[in-house]
């Protein structure tokens, strides 16, 4: 097991990161209290539900069963979590634990930091994407109809438990999903990162456990550092938005199905270096190697079809990132130097997104 840090002061926490952890005494070991609330939703319960509860005897448990799905991550689905912590009259002391991918954590998140003021929650994230990103940084949060994760808070956990074992019964689809994540730190601030990953996409995707744990501990590693530099995305931590802006348009006007977030960032990262290669920042062989990379990942490097321009804007228009009517967007000067834009030129968003949108 490696284990690394998110220094907060006297917030700081555990990134643990190892095999089997979810069999270890180390998950009864990081809670503070006796009352627990362990949340999963129906995929991953079925697999480690029961495995996750073995070691939790010692503790007044209680458990919560979502569905499965982003287009679950709403305030009704919120609601759940809160109702069984009231019926079973649990205290500000409970310790809210989060099975599952970045849906699951995301809410149990916000449920934690909303329940009587706020509570303790651990985090045991169960895809490549949430192992990688959404687990580390204390963004939490649910989706509203009109835009993604506008409703929310900041709200740090206690723990974070990436067992890298639970990734073996994860679909391929999901894995491209977190690889975009994985590839996003090194577009964003890591071009020898970007590099490793291009020579080790193949077993990334084939998932090689000692490839896939250097992955993982590097793009930790590297969202740690960013979150403790600026927790509250005030300055350097919006750079981790890198395609987010795109995806969360293209999620909304999906209405939260048929796309997955990794899938959305990954069209998003291509239509951001796009946009930065116009404004003539980006090389177009940078644009190229992108594109490849995402491909290789078996990502969507286009738009859905039928999303028009005018689908974009709107959606773009009320993302939680802009400033004062300002659209930001995160583009990149090279390959590894990514930078905030403070306002996005619009001609030169619409001739991108025209060239691109089919």
């Amino acid at each position: 097991m490696k284990t690394l840090n998110v220094d907060l002061g006297e917030r700081t926490y555990p990134i643990h990161i190892g095999h089997n952890l979810i069999d270890s005494d180390l998950l009864g070991s990081v809670i503070r209290g006796h009352q627990v609330l362990l949340v999963s939703n129906e995929t991953v319960a079925s697999l480690y539900l029961d495995r996750v509860l073995s070691n939790l005897t010692a503790f007044e448990v209680a458990t919560v069963i979502l569905p499965d799905g982003e287009n679950h991550k709403n305030i009704g689905t919120l609601d759940l979590i809160f109702s069984e912590a009231l019926t079973k009259r649990f205290s500000r002391n409970v310790t809210m634990v989060a099975l599952g991918g970045g849906v699951v954590g995301d809410i149990v998140g916000f449920a934690a930091a909303t329940y009587q003021r706020g509570t303790d929650f651990l985090q045991i994230p169960t895809t490549l994407l949430s192992q990688v990103d959404s687990s580390v940084g204390g963004k939490t949060g649910v989706n509203h109809r009109l835009g993604k994760n506008m409703i929310g808070a900041f709200h740090q956990p206690i723990a974070v438990l990436i067992d890298t074992d639970i990734l073996k019964t994860l679909p391929a689809r999901e894995m491209s999903a977190g690889l975009a994540e994985v590839i996003k730190y090194g577009l964003l601030g890591d071009v020898a990162f970007l590099s490793w990953i291009e020579d080790h996409l193949d077993e990334l995707i084939a998932k090689n456990p000692s490839v896939l744990s250097k992955a993982i501990e590097h793009s930790c590693k590297m969202k740690a550092a960013i979150v403790a530099r600026d927790e509250r995305e005030h300055g350097v931590r919006a750079l981790l938005n890198l395609g987010h802006t795109f995806g969360h348009a293209i999620e909304a006007h999906l209405g939260y199905s048929g796309c997955l977030h990794g899938e959305a960032v990954g069209t998003g990262m291509v239509l951001a270096a796009r946009v930065s290669h116009v404004m003539g920042l980006l090389s177009e062989s940078d644009v190229i190697r992108t594109v490849s990379i995402c491909k290789r990942a078996n990502l969507p490097v286009r738009p859905p079809k039928g999303m028009t321009p005018n689908d974009f804007l709107e959606h773009m228009a009320v993302d939680k990132k802009n400033i004062d009517g300002r659209l930001r967007l995160i583009l990149m000067h090279s390959l590894g130097m990514a930078f905030v834009e403070e306002q996005a030129p619009m001609a030169v968003l619409d001739d991108v997104l025209q060239a691109c949108c089919h």
